[in-house]
């Protein structure tokens, strides 16, 4: 019998495809548990305005997704901290600092998970900080910390 799935079901395949199922199986069990329905044209014609319509919310995620990586991208965080001898910061510089701060200039709420910081800066400096806002977008920030005094 062929079904469209209308949830991921293991072993079977996800939502929104077609597939051809034993009989018993379809009437038993995905049919119940409203886990497909029978591949009707009304049906797969649902599934194709679903479909598309995922698609083009995806196509908006990512104009999005660029049009903010755009805009972080080159931005340059000052951070004037207090320090002790040999330029080594009182406390440190943490993503979730970085991204308070780059939220505050760039006006868009930014999540400190995306700033890609494999420790917390603990020095005067300028260092090159990546933001992970997708896989395809990855801008680069430039965070300089300087003395207080």
């Amino acid at each position: 019998m062929k079904v469209v799935l209308l949830k991921d079901v293991p072993g079977v395949g996800s939502a929104g495809t077609v597939k051809e199922v034993a009989d018993g199986y379809a009437r038993n069990f995905l049919l119940p548990r409203k886990l497909a329905a029978p591949a009707t044209q009304a049906a797969l014609k649902q599934v194709e305005q679903i479909k598309a319509a995922e698609q083009r919310r995806q196509e908006k995620a990512e104009a999005q997704t660029a049009e903010l990586a755009n805009k972080i991208n080159g931005q340059e965080l000052l951070f004037k901290v207090r320090t002790g001898s040999e330029g080594r910061l009182y406390g440190s510089i943490t993503n979730a600092d970085i991204a308070e701060v780059l939220s505050r200039q760039i006006g868009v709420e930014i999540d400190k998970r995306k700033i890609v910081l494999e420790e917390p800066i603990h020095m005067i400096g300028t260092f090159d900080v990546p933001v992970k806002l997708s896989s395809n977008h990855t801008p680069k920030i430039k965070v300089v910390v300087e003395s207080e005094s």
